[in-house]
């Protein structure tokens, strides 16, 4: 199946109108739903995220408000304004900052779910992590623990190493951190 001109503008129109893209897929035929929504994201139509196709119309009238008004006006100005809608159409964003990354060996800061970790299972790991066997990803094995400590870009990180609690990934000091009685979990979500 190949995109043609009228299917294109049929897509277009039917995504205007608030079709989903399996109404639009059946319609149009031979095309999938995905087939149809990669298309929308590369047509850069708008995700109609809640707005049932409202988004689209709010859009074509900004533009068509935009090139009255700049009609008028010598053409140098004409460009400055399409551009300043590209430029709002687009923003992306600002970067979340970057968390911090700890040295392997080195305390991890306070945790929001810290609070329901116990301090004897927090003074255990830290006692486990001085007599750990500090392997590297090709030395873990199934009886090995799994429990990664550093910065996996640096030279400093590690994995714990100590012989596992059966069935799990972790030896019994980094199980006593990883995994929370089920109650707690429940009583925190509420």
């Amino acid at each position: 199946m190949s995109w043609t001109d009228e299917r294109v503008e049929l897509l277009k129109k039917m995504w205007g109108e608030g079709q989903s893209a399996s109404q639009i897929a059946k319609e149009l035929g031979g095309v999938t739903r995905n087939a149809v929504i990669g298309k929308v994201h590369r047509l850069g139509l708008s995700n109609r995220a809640g707005a049932g196709g409202a988004a689209k119309a709010d859009t074509k009238p900004a533009k068509a408000e935009a090139k009255p008004k700049a009609a008028p006006k010598s053409a140098p100005s004409k460009p400055a304004k399409p551009e300043v809608v590209m430029e709002t159409k687009s923003a992306t964003p600002p970067p979340s900052p970057r968390k911090q990354i700890i040295p392997a060996g080195q305390p991890l800061p306070p945790q929001p779910s810290a609070n329901e970790i116990s301090p004897e299972a927090l003074a255990k790991v830290n006692a486990v992590e001085k007599k750990a066997k500090k392997l590297s990803l090709m030395e873990l094995t199934e009886r090995t623990c799994k429990w990664p400590v550093g910065d996996p870009a640096t030279e400093n990180f590690w994995f714990c190493g100590l012989p596992v609690q059966q069935g799990k990934p972790y030896c019994e000091a980094h199980v006593g951190v990883a995994f929370q009685p089920m109650s707690s979990r429940r009583d925190r979500r509420r």
